[in-house]
């Protein structure tokens, strides 16, 4: 089983790796939108057990998107590449963070973008890879400052329709969070999606000050 792994998967030289990223873009170029389901897996040191959740989320290149966790702890966070706010029904609160500004969001902010956009890789991580039998398995280590500041590294999957499957980051912390995603649509998104307005009678607060 090993030597046909082997077989299948072929390393990447940087000008294939420079090819690919400019074919994800032509693609993000001509069908910006993507929708899927999700599931991610967060491990955190200071909890015994991880920490899984599930969800949908929306994406609109560059920086628009939407993510519903569902479950017993739900949750809303939406930016519309300004700002992002994260709502907690089961709570009636809401938390408005304006982005850029280095925030907690942050790190959630360019995982997203990283795995769904690939926006400027090149720049803020050095990339290398490798072709398998379904895909692509990229391996982003950070060069910019900013970057090492929120990932020790970022693993990502593509599958043949250049389409994230799953991501593995390793925050500078040591958390580690595995996000899959699944059920992909390419099908335009309302621009509505990325607004968001506080219902009713929720308490809302801006943790970083406004």
């Amino acid at each position: 089983m090993l030597t046909a792994s082997l077989v299948q998967a072929q390393s990447l030289s940087q000008s294939d790796v420079k090819n690919l990223l400019a074919r994800i873009r032509e693609r993000r170029a001509s069908v910006p939108d993507v929708h899927a389901n999700f599931q991610e897996q967060k491990t955190i040191h200071l909890l015994n057990k991880p920490i899984v959740s599930s969800g949908k989320i929306w994406f609109h290149a560059p920086n628009e998107f939407r993510r519903e966790i569902s479950g017993n702890s739900p949750s809303i966070t939406v930016s519309n590449g300004r700002d992002l706010w994260i709502y907690y029904p089961n709570f009636k609160s809401a938390e408005h963070y304006t982005l850029g500004k280095r925030s907690p969001v942050d790190a959630v902010i360019a995982a997203i973008n990283t795995a769904l956009n690939l926006e400027n890789v090149e720049n803020t991580f050095q990339i290398s890879g490798t072709k398998v039998s379904n895909g692509y398995e990229l391996q982003l280590l950070p060069r910019s400052p900013s970057m090492k500041r929120m990932f020790q590294r970022f693993d990502l999957r593509l599958n043949t329709e250049l389409t994230a499957e799953r991501t593995d980051m390793v925050q500078s912390n040591g958390d580690q969070i595995i996000t899959t995603y699944s059920n992909q649509t390419r099908a335009p998104i309302p621009e509505s999606t990325f607004e968001f307005t506080p219902p009713a009678g929720t308490e809302t607060t801006n943790p970083l000050g406004r």
